[in-house]
Formats: C-alpha cells, structure tokens, sequence
C-alpha cells in the first residue's frame, strides 16, 4: 500500500499517475441567478418577510456570481417579491459588479465615497418591514440601515430562511461530486506516503498540496490528528511526529468549482490492536447506519440519532462529541444540520456529510466521512473510498 517516501520536513512525492485533466462544468448564466434571486425573494415572503438583504460572502456567490471582498464601503444586495432585484455598490467596484455573470439580471445602483450610502438603500426598503439579513453582514451596516429607517427590523437568514441554499439543482450536484471525487483521489494518494518519523503539520501540507493538485482552488481544512491528537475533532496539525502505533484521523476538504469537498478518514501506522480494529469497526458501521437512513421526508435528526445508536450501543456514546453531520455547497459548512432536535425534513437535492467518531481523551480518536446527496428514493454517496481502516507506513 506504501511506497518509498520521502523523509521528515519533504513534501510528498508527486503521484505515479497524473490525474486525467477534467473539463469544468458548464458555468451558470443569468438566468440561473435571476431563478436563484426570484426563489429567494418569494421565499421570503412565504416565511412573513418584506424581503431579503444581502451582504458579500456565500450568499452573495450563490445568487449573483458576484464575488467582492468585503470592506467598510456597503454593498447589499435587496430582494423583495414583485420587485426587480437591485445591488447597492460603491461606485468604484461598479465596473466589477456589472461584469459579474448575474448582472444582466439585476439593477446596479451606486454610491461614491462622501455620500451616504444608507439613504441610497433606504428607498428600496419597506419602512417598517421585516428583513432577512445574510448572516455575515457587518454590525456596522446593519446599524447603518436601522439609523435611516428606525422603523425596519432584522432577522439572521439562517434562522429565517435556513433553506435558501440547501437544495441543489443537477448543475449544482455535478460540482459537488466533482470535488468530492477531487478529495477521494488525494486520500488515495496520501495512502502512499510515509506517515511514521515526520510532523502532522508534513501530512497536512502535503494533503493542501493535492487537494490542489486534482483541482482544488480553496483548502479550507487539512487535519492530521495523530495518536492522542486524534481525539480532538477539530485538531489544528501541529509539530507532533507521527509515530509507529498511532491511529491518525484525516479530515480535508476545500473547493473546487466553487463547491465544497470534506471528507474524513482514520489510518493506522502499522498493525492496530484489537481495541483501536474494534474501535474503528463500530464507527465504520455507525457511518453505514447513518448513511442508509437517508431518503426524502426523513427529518434531519434521524439522521443523527441513527449513527448515534450504534456507538451508543457499544458503549461508547458519551465519546461521540458532536453532531453527525452538516450540509455543504458554495461553503464546506451550512445547513441542514444533523443533529438532535433539527426536524427539518430531507429533500432531494439536498448535501450533506454523515460523520460519526469516538474521541477517547489522551489515547486516539477514529471519524469516517462521506458527503450524501438526497435522492428521490434514498441517498447517493459523494465519496467512494475504502472505509476499512487502512494500514500505512
């Protein structure tokens, strides 16, 4: 399974093969964005809402292609039902703005520095509405607005619209499982690699490194938690040296495409004990149990309390820490969420990953994840790697 390595402190070796070059999928066009915003804007007044604010980030991305960076100068885009969207712009980010693919289908207006750009957006507000406001809009802004219409109030767009990216469209699915099958191939890869004599922070680089390598554009996470390190879920790769004996979870993931990839795998160095084999079988079968209880109209926390009750069963069920799943698209995190009490039902189209562990404090930690898509009679795995604990060198 392992081949000849390179030393502590190297990157790792290139694969043998190079991936076969992949064409991207074909880009979305306006009217995907004017669907996406005219959804959006009547799913805000189904939920009681004069419409929906939006500020850049994720939510932005998803509805009008448009990607700015974030500043102190507004930029909000404002959905109402039966109005025409409008995007509030400094006007020196105007020309980026209307080059963005989403543009045809929205009206810029803009504001130069020195004018307020709060009474800009203020007419294109219900004075004394209710908004939904993307959830990483700036506290400044916000206030900015409730300054000029004292008599407008705000609701964060996860509480009011928890769904308004959850379910994808079949262009949306091929970009998920695009990345996901980007993040199997460099777990594939990764197995030929020596593990035993150099840094988790070696393994993590060289995980970015592939990720990139198979088409990645963004790597948000490259956990390597080794031996007692793995029973910290959210392990930060640090200087420890991975040694014979060590269970080692990895978790990564980024995007490609602009969509997500995060998948998790537990390898051992060497041959494990009965307990660390044992161990890993019951997450390997809490994972299947988890995975087979997805189909449409089941509630989200089914999900969760059906990978829960094998560990549980086992005797390990205060060892699983957190929630069994979250949902993925434009971010490797958002809803739904699989977790006790979400009962939010499953929809066709909807992502998500399935990610039980048991964490044993100063000793070792095991999680397996895939990402599953819902289909209209079950759930379709987006990673297809082996589950079996595999053994490294």
């Amino acid at each position: 399974m392992s081949s000849p390595s390179p030393s502590a402190q190297q990157p790792a070796q290139q694969p043998a093969q190079q991936p076969a070059p992949q064409s991207a999928p074909p880009s979305f066009t306006a009217d995907d964005y004017r669907a996406r915003m005219a959804r959006a804007a009547e799913s805000a007044a189904e939920a009681g809402l004069a419409g929906v604010i939006v500020a850049p980030g994720p939510d932005l991305v998803h509805l009008t292609g448009y990607r700015p960076v974030s500043t102190e100068r507004l930029t909000l885009l404002v959905l109402r039902a039966g109005q025409d969207p409008v995007l509030v712009v400094p006007t020196l980010e105007a020309p980026d703005a209307a080059a963005a693919t989403g543009a045809p289908a929205l009206t810029l207006r803009d504001w130069t520095d020195g004018k307020d750009p709060y009474a800009v957006t203020a007419p294109l507000l219900d004075d004394r509405g209710r908004f939904g406001v993307s959830d990483n809009a700036w506290a400044m802004h916000l206030l900015g607005l409730q300054r000029e219409l004292p008599g407008t109030s705000y609701t964060a767009l996860t509480e009011a619209l928890p769904m308004l990216r959850a379910v994808k469209d079949a262009a949306e699915l091929e970009r998920l499982a695009a990345a996901g099958a980007a993040a199997d191939a460099t777990y594939e890869e990764i197995l030929k690699v020596r593990f035993s004599g150099r840094r988790e922070v070696d393994l993590a680089t060289d995980l970015a490194a592939l990720l990139r390598e198979f088409g990645h554009s963004q790597v948000d996470f490259t956990v390597v938690g080794s031996g007692p390190n793995g029973a910290n879920p959210h392990h930060e790769a640090g200087e420890r040296t991975i040694e014979r004996g060590d269970m080692v979870v990895l978790d990564f993931g980024g995007l490609k495409h602009g969509y997500g990839s995060d998948t998790s795998r537990t390898v051992h160095v060497g041959e494990p004990t009965a307990e660390e084999q044992r161990v890993h079988d019951i997450v390997r079968e809490a994972q299947r149990a988890g995975c087979a209880a997805v189909r449409p109209g089941v509630a989200c926390q089914e999900i969760d309390r059906a990978a829960r009750a094998v560990i549980t069963e086992f005797g390990y069920g205060d060892r699983f820490i957190h929630r069994t799943g979250h949902g993925i698209g434009v971010t490797t995190h958002e809803p739904p969420y699989m977790i006790e009490g979400e009962e939010q039902q499953l929809v066709p189209g909807m992502c998500f990953s399935v990610e039980p562990g048991v964490y044993l404090p100063g000793r070792f930690g095991v999680r397996i994840e895939d990402i599953v898509a819902v289909t209209e009679d079950g759930g379709r795995r987006l990673n297809t790697t082996a589950r079996e604990l595999a053994i490294v060198e």
